[in-house]
């Protein structure tokens, strides 16, 4: 990596299927696949074994790949109680293990994502798979799409911590270009009503 790159984990939370992805992105807005990956959880186990399985899948991909932050899906409401508190508890473990390796944390909600890798909040499932191949110059989107979310998260994370033109003055993507005219909305219309 790069000394002016920033290294990105991104974590989709989930007790079945928690996907974990990687990526290194340069000033420029470059990113490359460093690691992506779902850890998985039987659904018939207690859910602390769950929960432990979760964290110990997460503090692995911590420790062999060191990151320099952590940026979490946010829960949001969802129709399934059951799903959402499996979720919320994945997402906890997930800000404690960045909190205890003493890395800073965010999270973002899956129309931010969607926002900053298709320019398009509303996007579904195929279309961010098909844009983080692009982005990242993969031959074939990731499966399952948790991963393919994970580092769609990562992505998100390092773009909006980096908003704006380019450092090099090179072009943008439609997503990032999108991305940057979302936040200058967002910034109007909040400095209008304050």
């Amino acid at each position: 990596m790069a000394a002016s790159s920033l290294r990105v984990l991104g974590i989709d939370p989930g007790l079945t299927r928690c996907g974990v992805g990687i990526v290194d992105v340069d000033r420029s807005r470059r990113a490359d696949l460093v690691h992506v990956g779902v850890i998985r959880t039987p659904v018939d186990a207690p859910i602390g074994e769950r929960l432990a399985a979760v964290a110990d899948g997460i503090r692995s991909v911590l420790v062999e790949h060191r990151p320099d932050a952590v940026a979490v899906e946010r829960v949001f409401a969802q129709h399934n109680s059951h799903t959402v508190m499996g979720t919320a508890q994945a997402s906890g473990v997930a800000l404690l293990l960045a909190a205890e390796a003493g890395l800073p944390a965010a999270t973002h909600t899956p129309s931010e994502v969607k926002a900053a890798v298709t320019g398009y909040g509303s996007a579904d499932k195929k279309q961010v798979q098909a844009m983080i191949a692009r982005i990242l110059r993969l031959d074939a989107p990731p499966q399952p799409a948790d991963a393919a979310d994970a580092l769609a998260i990562a992505l998100c994370h390092a773009w909006r911590r980096g908003a704006g033109p380019r450092q090099d003055g090179g072009a943008q993507t439609p997503a990032q270009r999108a991305w940057a005219e979302a936040e200058r909305v967002a910034r109007t219309y909040i400095r209008s009503t304050t």
